[in-house]
């Protein structure tokens, strides 16, 4: 008669069954051994990945939040508004009261998709800082986002989209002051020297961005597109980021602070 471990009390890995010459996989089912062997099964017991650590990704076309808030947030020419002014979905074209909670939560998420669609764990971190600092907290908000690293590569014009300056710099294509930066929500500091690579200098991404003329450079930074090589002067005030749509950082802190 076989010998059940659960009955014994032990584990499969305790090793008392190895000194009494009972193999690995009695009372265990067959298949779940072997996919464990594989390293298939998910042992529970393995510490998890911390998500602090894990870095924020793009789950859905950066478009849909286009048609989803009815703002063409990025100016665009082929956003999908231009051709289709209403919400997706069947009852897309339906007339929308927003109570103040949906008037509130469409300006967060209006500010927070603009950047590249920050998750929603770092952008509250952000607005805790905002709190924290002496000042107004709309303005200590939009000064903490507008010094984001890859925020700032946007604004140079080395990059289209936010998502791509995130990108540029995730691939170690950046250096602040000479050194290499691949953390896009680092903080750049007044005066501070942004370059980019050998190679990301050739690329055909950053030479078609530099040349087009759908934005144009704030006055907080300055550029040399021949160099690829800019500085950030400011940090700016509301009034001074060129948003295609209008932001409203205050409803965002009557959303966090209800």
């Amino acid at each position: 008669m076989p010998i059940c471990w659960r009955k014994v009390g032990l584990t499969s890995r305790s090793p008392r069954l190895y000194a009494r010459g009972i193999p690995e996989n009695v009372g265990r089912p067959p298949r779940l051994f072997a996919r464990e062997r594989e390293g298939v099964y998910r042992d529970n017991n393995k510490p998890k990945r911390n998500p602090k650590f894990m870095s924020s990704k793009r789950q859905e076309p950066k478009y849909k939040i286009n048609r989803r808030l009815a703002v063409n947030l990025w100016g665009r020419p082929k956003s999908p508004l231009n051709r289709r002014e209403y919400g997706p979905g069947q009852h897309g074209q339906r007339r929308k009261k927003p109570s103040d909670f949906g008037t509130q939560l469409a300006a967060k998420q209006k500010l927070k998709g603009y950047y590249a669609n920050l998750g929603e764990r770092q952008f509250r971190r952000l607005y805790e800082e905002a709190v924290r600092r002496r000042g107004d907290t709309g303005d200590n908000l939009i000064e903490l986002l507008e010094r984001r690293l890859d925020a700032v590569v946007y604004r140079m014009k080395l990059v289209p989209t936010p998502f791509a300056a995130r990108q540029l710099v995730n691939h170690g294509h950046v250096r602040v002051n000479g050194k290499r930066v691949t953390i896009p929500s680092y903080s750049v500091r007044d005066g501070d020297d942004i370059e980019l690579g050998g190679k990301a200098k050739a690329m055909a991404l950053v030479l078609e961005a530099s040349r087009s003329g759908e934005r144009d450079v704030p006055d907080y930074v300055e550029i040399d597109h021949d160099r690829m090589k800019g500085r950030f002067i400011r940090a700016p005030k509301p009034t001074d980021v060129p948003y295609p749509v209008s932001m409203e950082p205050n409803l965002v802190i009557e959303f966090y602070s209800r």
